[in-house]
């Protein structure tokens, strides 16, 4: 399905639920596997999500999470520690292009037997669930967090817990607070000192119930929308905590450059936009922390003519497609100019937007979203645009509720 967004105004003001955080659905989708009376609230309506839910109450022998990259890190962990079980975890072709040896390589030092059924270091894998007794491992530090959640989120049902040590500098920092926050919240001893985390065993926990926060990646489309939009034009979206365990929380103050202010009240925030931005403004910024904003934040840029330089961006290239790349092809369609590395990108200034451009996508729902807001300055034609229900079924939907007016 291709999209034909015609050039829009937005409502001057508007109100949006959006559903749970995928990062915090998988995780505590998890636990509640290994700690059945753990029940959750404001569950993500994603297809990964939903995948994550399947293949944990699924007893097939095979089971092809599609292009749920979370799901195939943290389900390698989670088949590793059923014990007697033998699991073949595979996906789309795209997934059997994602490398996970460094995570297999870690349970393997765990004790763990896998092996691979096709190219080494790709899924498919095979995996042959045991008791644990080993309780060291040591991972570099730079690599996804996601391998390193992984590992935390089992280690509760390990018999000796787990000290897991990274060397090197740590990258993704909020996505392994975020992992130790909610094990925290559910009973869990842990403690993460200078480069060594260790999580304590625990066989059971109290009854709890999680309220799982609405996903900040997904708010980052409408703080680009606000930003695009002239002053005094403000949306409000729920539900949202001012202290969030999301790495992607800090689009509230990345968009302060933009001119969007943010206003907690309710469980709720609201996006206004406060001031317009100078042209010659360079957005500089490193997003080690909250790579997934990376597209959202370059498609702001460019939409509104400023420049801008972004680092931290090494875990692109492993995404659901190398996410710098199809930057760089999709803006230079658009009249703009890129360069990259395999970890930086540099947009310069851009006078113009060519209109009617096809935007392909690549299977990635980010590239769908990120540039849906520059209808507010051309019109533009998304291709494959139902890929959004990966993380964000609803989208297309919310959008036409605020203004934004587009043809299938």
């Amino acid at each position: 399905m291709n999209i034909h967004l015609q050039k829009s105004i937005l409502a001057k003001q508007s109100a949006i639920q959006i559903t749970g955080s995928k990062s915090e659905s998988n995780r505590l989708l998890l636990l509640q596997a290994l700690f059945p009376n753990l029940q959750l609230e404001n569950v993500s309506n994603s297809d990964d999500s939903k995948v994550m839910q399947k293949a944990l109450t699924s007893l097939e022998n095979v089971i092809d999470i599609h292009h749920a990259g979370t799901a195939m890190r943290f389900l390698t962990a989670y088949f590793s520690i059923q014990n007697n079980r033998e699991v073949i975890l595979t996906g789309s072709s795209r997934m059997q292009e994602r490398p996970i040896a460094i995570l297999v390589e870690a349970l393997t030092q765990l004790g763990v037997e896998i092996s691979y059924e096709e190219e080494v270091g790709y899924p498919p894998i095979k995996i042959k669930g045991k008791q644990i007794t080993k309780n060291k491992v040591t991972l570099k530090a730079n690599v996804s967090s996601q391998y390193i959640s992984a590992l935390l989120l089992i280690a509760p049902k390990l018999e000796n817990g787990l000290e897991l040590t990274l060397d090197g500098e740590i990258t993704s920092i909020p996505y392994i607070n975020m992992t130790l926050a909610l094990l925290n919240e559910i009973g869990v001893e842990t403690s993460f000192k200078n480069n060594v985390i260790t999580v304590k065993p625990k066989a059971s926990i109290q009854a709890n119930k999680g309220l799982i926060e609405s996903d900040w990646s997904s708010a980052s489309y409408y703080y680009s929308i606000i930003a695009m939009s002239p002053v005094g034009t403000q949306t409000t979206l729920a539900s949202y905590k001012e202290n969030s365990l999301q790495g992607d929380a800090s689009l509230a103050e990345i968009y302060k450059q933009f001119g969007v202010e943010t206003t907690f009240k309710d469980n709720k925030i609201t996006l206004q936009k406060s001031a317009d931005i100078n042209a010659q403004t360079v957005i500089s910024l490193d997003l080690k922390n909250s790579p997934d904003i990376a597209q959202t934040i370059a498609v702001t840029c460019f939409g509104l003519g400023i420049a801008c330089d972004l680092k931290g961006l090494h875990t692109l290239k492993i995404k659901e497609t190398d996410r710098l790349v199809a930057l760089k092809t999709e803006i230079e369609k658009l009249g703009g100019a890129v360069s990259i590395t395999d970890k930086t990108l540099e947009l310069q200034v851009a006078n113009s937007i060519n209109k009617d451009i096809k935007i392909a996508t690549y299977q990635d729902h980010r590239m769908a979203m990120a540039f849906a807001p520059l209808a507010l300055k051309t019109s533009i034609i998304i291709e494959e645009a139902d890929v959004v229900s990966k993380s964000y079924p609803t989208f297309w939907k919310d959008l036409k509720a605020i203004g934004f007016k587009f043809s299938e």
